[in-house]
Order: C-alpha cells, then structure tokens, then sequence
C-alpha cells in the first residue's frame, strides 16, 4: 500500500504483465480484481466503525491491453477479434470471474490473429466503493448522515468514464494514445450490473445469451411452465430455473421461492451450459421501460434479443391472434433521439427474420399461403403515448399510412434501435391483441380466450426462434452488419 498526499492507494504498482495464453491473462485479472476489491471492503469496514474520514483511500481497476504493428488484414469470418490497423488498444475490466469465458473468448481471438501477447496491469481509473462492495452484501453503503461524507474518503461513480461514448462512436483517442478495445468501460459496466440487480432482482450470473422481452405478466406464468416441462426431459440440455429473488429449481416440481417484493421488470432465466438458455424480462410497458432494460443488458454481450409482446394491428384484414413480423420501424419513441438519430435506418437481420418465420411455421404448423394468413410481415410502429387515440388522430394516423405501418406498440423500435447501437442482434414478433382503428376491442369472453391460447402459442414461437439461433455460427448471427467503420475488437 503506498501513501501519497494523504491518499492510501492500492495497488500500489503499474507495471503490466505479458501473456502468451488468454486463459492465465485471465486470471490475472480476476487476482488484481480481487486485490481491488479487498481493499476497499476492509478500508470501508474500517471507517465504518472508525468514523475516521481524515484520509482517502483508492484502488483501481485492472486493464487489459494488446499492442500491433501492422495494417495486415486479418483472415477472419468473424466480425470481432481483431483490430484495423496498428496502435495499443487497452480496456478497463471489473467482474473477471463473470465475463471469465467471454474474456478468454476475446482476448484469444485477438492473440491468435495478430500473433500478439497480452499485457495485464492496473489501469488509472479508480474504482467507486459502491461497485467494489455491491457483491458483500452485509455492507451497506451509508448516506452521508452516516458521520462522514463518501466522496471525502472513497471514490465514488464519475460520469464521465460511466457513458455511451464508444458505442455511439463520440470517443476520442486517449490522452496516452490508446484506442479503446471494448465498447464498454469498467464503471459502465459495473453501473449496469448494480441497475440489472435493482430492476429484475435476480443476479447478472444468471442472465443467458438468448434474452427475450415482453411487456405482459402472462407470457412468464407461460415461461415458467415451458421451463418445469424442460426440467423433466433430460435430453433438454437444460439445468436450471431463476426467478426473481435468485431463486432457483433444478427439478420441474421444484418450489421455485417468490421474493417479497415485486420487482420492477420481473426476469427468469431457464439455463443451459456456457449461458446457453434463455433468458425473459417483463419490461413492463412503455420505451422508457425498453431502453432501460437493453441499456444494461447489453453489458452482458447478449447472442440476440427479441421482442415478443401485444400490439395495435392497423390494417382491416388483421385478426385478433394475428402475429406481425417486423422488417422496419418507425421510431416515435423518442428516448433514443439523442444516441441514435431517427435518421438511421434500423435494418431488418436475415438470420433473425428468417428463424421467426421458421419457428412460426414449426409451431403453428402451417405453411405458404396459410402461413401468411396468420403472419404479417410490415413496419412496426412504436410510440411514447399510450392513448394517442384520444387526442387528435390525424397527425398520428398519417404518419402511420405514409410509413405503411401494420401495428403499433411501445417497445419493439427502442428494443431494436438500441441492439443496433449496442451490436446486438434484434427482431421482433408481435400478436395483435387490437384494432384500435377499427373499432376492434377485445370483448371480456374474447379476452380470456385470448390470453389462454395466444400467449402460449407466441411464446413457444419465440422459444423456439433462440433455440434455433442457438444452433446458428457467431460468424453469421454477430454479422458486419452492425458494426461501424472504427470498430472495437471486443464483441
């Protein structure tokens, strides 16, 4: 521990460390980690009890880093692990243990492509005391009422390393000349995993590679169902059940413990090996709810997200039932104006459309012209009121014809427009529970039929579309696509 200007610091070292082999470049980031970490939790304990805030105290993240020399294209089907051109490249890591495979993942495509080692060391950001003690949960981070004022004595969260700048490509070269090898910085990442236990009340661990979105409570009561039935079949491949809480069952009879509170976007995750299985978060309704929820999962470098939700069919030969594929979105959300202007077409992914259309097919078991019957496949428009119908109609329904939207809802653009912006693969499958246009409400008798026969179908569809994207290489699901001109080598 070195001492300077009244500030005890740790590590206290900036030397970095070489590394031929991804795996030991690992953990050695989860020891200096931990060494971070440790420190902190004791220091704060100490001054707990202490009340003594005469002195600061810091510890740092690790970073990890790869140097090139060379503007050699690399020969590679994937559209990460690799970089553009020579230059160091260094990123800022927290939770190793957690992102250990993705990590290793990484960091080997990056050695084997540019024949390069590894440099680990500690970075020069420090780390805020909330994230170094958000996993003991006997410590408890006290308002400044508590006898001392946190930012006197630890460092806390800065805003201004906790940003969007490199996913929305606003970042500048570091002051050392360093370009950023991940989209995400440690503290960005750390303040999503602390919001993800907030909001879904099950812990990051738990999230899989498949996440699915919708914005009724029904779709998990069938979730959970599905997930008991696989519990059952060991040829399933699939190990576990979490719900809110944490709670977990490995057995289809299992009691599966329900938290005390409801949280605000209910998730459950239906686990398989290496974060494999799927993952459903109830994000209630609306874009705010939306952008929240893919803001922070998006730190998990998720495999794909869908939407698979209830909406406004807008066209006469619609039926109640009906699914919408979307192959466009008309983005009247507007909480993502500032990140990604409306501006910027949000394409439409062959390989998600085309695993939808084949689950809608294996699961209704129709086909051709039948198929289409059922399945309308247009423009999605999304919107931020929620009763737009009782103000004046013509502007919206306007704008509705000129974009030849064929249903409305509240979520499905933001979800999209932010897997765009995030680099991860996104689609939509929405069944139409309306026809506002049309004066077509669901009557009381109608609803309860609903509800029973859809929901379940619509989510067996969307179960169905992860498991064959599952199957799906990453170099044809994580496409160029969705990367930029200077992109990082990091998924």
């Amino acid at each position: 521990m070195e001492k300077k200007d009244n500030i005890f610091m740790l590590p206290t070292g900036a030397d970095l460390l070489s590394f031929e082999n991804a795996k030991d470049a690992v953990s050695c980031l989860i020891d200096l980690y931990q060494n971070s970490t440790n420190f902190l939790c004791t220091r704060f304990v100490s001054v707990l009890e202490s009340g003594d805030s005469t002195t600061r105290y810091r510890s740092f993240y690790p970073e990890v880093r790869i140097t090139t020399t060379s503007y050699a294209s690399v020969d590679s089907r994937l559209s990460f692990g690799h970089v553009s051109g020579p230059g160091t490249y260094t990123t800022t890591i927290t939770r190793p243990v957690l992102f250990r495979y993705y990590l290793e993942q990484q960091l080997s495509l990056l050695m084997e492509n540019h024949n390069v080692t590894v440099q680990v060391g500690y970075s020069n950001t420090p780390m805020p005391v909330h994230f170094a003690v958000a996993n003991d949960n006997s410590l408890i981070v006290p308002p400044e009422a508590a006898g001392f004022t946190l930012r006197d004595v630890f460092d806390v969260p800065d805003l201004s390393t906790t940003n969007d700048d490199i996913v929305n490509g606003d970042s500048d070269q570091k002051s050392d000349g360093c370009q950023p090898l991940a989209l995400f910085t440690a503290q960005r990442v750390d303040y999503s995993l602390a919001r993800l236990t907030h909001y879904t009340a099950t812990d990051p661990e738990h999230f899989q590679n498949h996440v699915l979105f919708t914005n009724y409570q029904f779709y998990v009561e069938e979730f959970e169902t599905f997930a008991r039935q696989q519990l059952d079949d060991p040829s399933s491949g699939y190990s576990a059940f979490v719900g809110p809480g944490s709670h977990k069952i490995t057995r289809g009879d299992g009691e599966l413990g329900r938290s005390d509170k409801t949280p605000q976007m209910p998730t459950y995750h239906l686990k398989r090996a290496n974060g494999s299985g799927i993952t459903l978060v109830n994000i209630g309704v609306g874009p705010s709810n939306a952008k929240t929820a893919t803001d922070h999962i998006a730190v998990l470098r998720p495999h794909a997200w869908l939407m698979v939700g209830h909406c406004a069919g807008l066209r006469n030969s619609q039926h109640l039932g009906d699914f919408v594929l979307a192959h466009a979105y008309l983005r009247e959300d507007h909480v993502l104006d500032d990140d990604l202007p409306v501006s910027v077409p949000i394409p439409a992914l062959a390989e998600i459309q085309t695993s939808l259309e084949q689950a809608v097919a294996e699961v209704t078991e129709l086909s051709g012209y039948d198929l289409k019957q059922i399945m309308r496949t247009g423009t999605v428009a999304t919107i931020d009121n929620r009763n737009w119908e009782l103000r004046d109609q013509s502007g919206p329904v306007h704008r509705l014809s000129q974009s030849r939207a064929i249903a409305l809802d509240m979520e499905s653009a933001t979800i999209a427009a932010n897997g765009y912006r995030f680099r991860v693969p996104y689609g939509t499958l929405l069944c139409v529970s309306d026809k506002p246009l049309h004066g077509e409400l669901k009557l009381p008798g109608m609803a309860t039929d609903f509800y029973k026969t859809q929901v379940a179908r619509h989510l067996r569809i969307g179960i169905r579309a992860m498991e064959i994207l599952r199957k799906m290489p990453l170099e044809r699901i994580h496409s160029r696509k969705l990367r930029s001109f200077e992109e990082t080598a990091f998924l």
